[in-house]
């Protein structure tokens, strides 16, 4: 059975996504921020838990991704609230290299 039978979203080709990049990706009305950081890929939900604004294209420090508005972070590796305004932590979701892409899903 191929990886989308499975549920999962095909985020891009392997050589697509660099270290120091990242895209977006929907799985149905999720958004998923997908981030290469030093070769590893990290998937989160693209919405901040202070204001519900994006967190795509915020400035990246390490593993945390600021968030453009306010500037609350959150860990790519876990979705958890590094810094404040933010209080709750974001989702995290798998992501797989397989058939020559990078694959993520919401498994919530």
């Amino acid at each position: 059975m191929s990886l989308a039978a499975q549920g999962w979203v095909r985020v891009c080709a392997q050589g697509d996504l660099l270290p120091g990049e990242f895209t977006v990706v929907f799985d149905g009305d999720t958004p998923i921020a997908v981030y290469n950081i030093d070769g590893q890929l990290y998937a989160i939900e693209d919405v901040c838990t202070h204001d519900g604004g994006d967190l795509a294209g915020g400035e990246v420090f390490g593993f945390e991704v600021e968030c453009p508005r306010h500037g609350a972070r959150f860990d790519v590796r876990t979705g958890a609230v590094t810094r404040p305004p933010a209080y709750e932590p974001i989702a995290s979701f798998p992501v797989r290299q397989d058939e020559g892409a990078v694959w993520t899903r919401d498994d919530r």
